[in-house]
């Protein structure tokens, strides 16, 4: 399903932007995936997605932020045993704790048996080698400064639709930034701006 873009057709009029219909919409859409690329995050609101991790440590981090938890919006966090097929719903405050995206295994409350599919001599207070976890994450109202960015991208976009290094008209010639030959690309006060929602990247199995 294609996201939606990360600022709308209205902000970018307010922005000073004259286009409009398709070509507004497809300037949107080509900043919002770069920055979408860049920090590694969906950004928007996604409700009650369903990912396997990576576990065998005692800090599991969820791939995406920040994450969503209330009543409509439960955090599920589930041990997969493997070939037993037997898993186990961890319970925050009693399996583990949250701190942000990060969820630190605690030290087991029960006396671990051969009925729960785990070996004698798996660690304690550490996840399980795979976990699943059902979660919400990202931002109803996106912040102002990603779509400062996002409008930034998307006028030099406007501004340079059919990649010219420079134009002339009679007696005026014009040269376009080197940022919008080949599609606008973040620069270093983008990528500076952008820092505070990118993480590091890790591989999520699909599930």
């Amino acid at each position: 399903m294609a996201l939606p873009p990360l600022a709308t057709e209205a902000d970018l009029a307010a922005a000073g932007a004259t286009a409009t219909g398709p070509a507004a919409a497809l300037a949107l859409r080509r900043a919002s995936a770069r920055v979408r690329r860049y920090t590694r995050q969906t950004i928007t609101l996604v409700e009650n997605e369903t990912v396997v991790l990576k576990g065998g440590g005692r800090i599991l981090a969820l791939p995406e932020r920040p994450l969503l938890v209330d009543a409509q919006h439960p955090l599920v966090v589930t041990e997969l045993s493997g070939m037993t097929g037997i898993e186990l719903v961890c319970v925050e405050g009693r399996d583990f704790t949250r701190l942000g995206a990060e969820l630190t295994r605690g030290e087991p409350w029960y006396q671990p048996t051969r009925l729960m599919g785990w070996p004698w001599n798996r660690p304690t207070g550490v996840w399980a080698p795979q976990v699943r976890a059902l979660y919400s994450h990202g931002y109803a109202e996106i912040p102002d400064d990603i779509v400062d960015v996002v409008l930034d991208l998307a006028v030099l976009n406007l501004s340079n639709p059919e990649n010219l290094r420079s134009e002339a008209i009679d007696d005026y010639q014009r040269t376009f930034a080197s940022e919008t030959i080949g599609g606008a690309t973040l620069s270093q006060e983008h990528k500076d701006a952008l820092r505070p929602y990118r993480r590091a990247a890790f591989t999520v199995a699909p599930s």
